[in-house]
C-alpha cells in the first residue's frame, strides 16, 4: 500500500497562524496606539523599508528554487505549459477582477463606501496578476504532480512575471478607474521580484557548482525555511497592528472579502482542471497546472498593495485575508484532484 502523502505541519495549520497574528496584530495596534505609525513612516520610495525587508526574507528563498535551465525541455510537452499560462495570465486575472467589482463594488454597495471598494477591488487585482510561486510545490506533491514539469511551470511564470505583471496590473486597475502610480508599481516588482530572483538564481548557481545539487536541496534550502516562516508571520502581525481600527469597527469585512476570493479560487480550479483533461494532458500535469491557476504568490501581492496604497489600506487587507484563505480552500482542491485522480 503506498505511502499516504502529508503536507508539512506548518503549511498545513497556515491559516491556523495567520488567524492568531490577526489576533497578536490587533492587539499590539490597540495597545500602541499612535505610536505604531511610527514604523509606517519608515519609507523610501513609497517602499515601506521594515515591511520591505520581511518581505524579501520570504520570497528570495523561494527563488532560490527556480532552475532556468529546467524550461529547455520543456518543447516535448508544451501543452501542459501552454495552458498554465493561458489560465494565469489571460483568465484569471480578468475574472479576479470580474468577481472583485461584482461583489464589492455591487452586492456590497450597501456595506462599503465607493473609494474604499475600489481599493479592496485593487487588492484583489493584486493577488489575481501574481501566479502562485512557492506553495504550488506543496500542492504539486500532495496531488502526485510531475515535479521537473511543476518546476518548469513556476519558472517560466516568473519569468513572465517580469514584463507582464506591471502591465496587467495597470490595465485592470485602470478599468476600475483606480489611479495607477507606475513609479512606485516598477519599483515594486524590481525590488520585490527581480532582486530577488537574480539573487536567487546566483545563489542557486554557485552554490551547487561548489557543494552540489544534493547539499543544495537537502543541506542548503531547509535553513532558510524558518527564515520565510518568521518573516510571514512578522509581516502579518504588523500589517494587522495597522488594520486593527478598520477591523475593530467593521468586524464582518474579513468575511466580506474572503467569499470573492473562494469562489474565484474554486472557479479558476475547475476552468482548469476540465480544460486540462479536455486537452488530454495526464494527472501528473493537469493537476499542479489547475494549482498554480487557483492559488496566488501572496507575498509579491502584499508587498505591491503596500506599496501602492499603504500599510493600513483595504488592498493590503484583501491580501492578507488571501493568505488566510488559501490554505484550507487548496487542501480541499488537493483532495478533489486526487479523488479525481485519472
Amino acid at each position: 500500500m503506498a505511502t499516504s502523502k502529508k503536507i508539512a505541519f506548518f503549511e498545513k495549520y497556515l491559516s491556523v497562524w495567520v488567524a492568531l497574528c490577526i489576533v497578536v496584530g490587533i492587539l499590539i495596534g490597540h495597545v500602541a496606539g499612535d505610536d505604531i505609525t511610527a514604523l509606517s513612516d519608515l519609507e523610501i520610495y513609497n517602499v515601506n523599508l521594515p515591511i520591505a525587508i520581511l518581505i524579501w526574507l520570504m520570497i528570495y528563498p523561494m527563488m532560490l528554487q527556480i532552475d532556468f535551465g529546467s524550461i529547455r525541455g520543456v518543447g516535448r510537452a508544451p501543452k501542459g505549459l501552454i495552458w498554465t499560462l493561458i489560465i494565469n495570465w489571460l483568465i484569471k486575472p480578468f475574472t479576479m477582477a470580474f468577481f472583485a467589482w461584482v461583489f464589492f463594488d455591487q452586492l456590497y454597495s450597501a456595506y462599503i463606501e465607493p473609494d474604499l471598494a475600489g481599493e479592496y477591488i485593487a487588492g484583489a487585482i493584486l493577488l489575481g496578476v501574481a501566479p502562485c510561486t512557492a506553495m504550488v510545490f506543496v500542492w504539486s506533491y500532495l496531488t502526485d504532480g510531475d515535479p521537473n514539469y511543476t518546476l518548469v511551470q513556476v519558472s517560466v511564470n516568473d519569468l513572465i512575471i517580469l514584463v507582464a505583471f506591471v502591465p496587467l496590473v495597470g490595465l485592470l486597475l485602470g478599468i476600475t478607474n483606480v489611479s495607477v502610480p507606475y513609479e512606485t508599481l516598477v519599483a515594486s516588482v524590481v525590488i520585490f521580484v527581480v532582486i530577488p530572483l537574480l539573487a536567487g538564481v546566483i545563489t542557486n548557481k554557485a552554490l551547487i557548482a561548489r557543494k552540489g545539487e544534493t547539499w543544495f536541496k537537502n543541506q542548503f534550502l531547509p535553513q532558510f525555511k524558518p527564515v520565510s516562516v518568521v518573516a510571514l508571520l512578522l509581516t502579518l502581525i504588523l500589517l494587522f497592528a495597522f488594520q486593527g481600527p478598520n477591523i475593530l469597527n467593521n468586524p464582518l469585512i474579513i468575511l466580506l472579502i474572503a467569499i470573492p476570493l473562494i469562489i474565484q479560487t474554486y472557479f479558476i480550479f475547475f476552468l482548469a482542471w476540465f480544460g486540462g483533461r479536455k486537452l488530454k494532458l495526464n494527472h501528473a500535469v493537469c493537476a499542479p497546472a489547475s494549482m498554480i491557476g487557483a492559488s496566488n504568490f501572496f507575498e509579491l501581492a502584499v508587498a505591491v498593495a503596500i506599496a501602492l496604497f499603504g500599510l493600513e489600506s483595504p488592498a493590503a487587507l484583501v491580501t492578507v485575508v488571501g493568505v488566510l484563505v488559501e490554505v484550507p480552500v487548496m487542501l480541499h482542491l488537493v483532495r478533489i484532484a486526487n479523488k479525481w485522480k485519472y
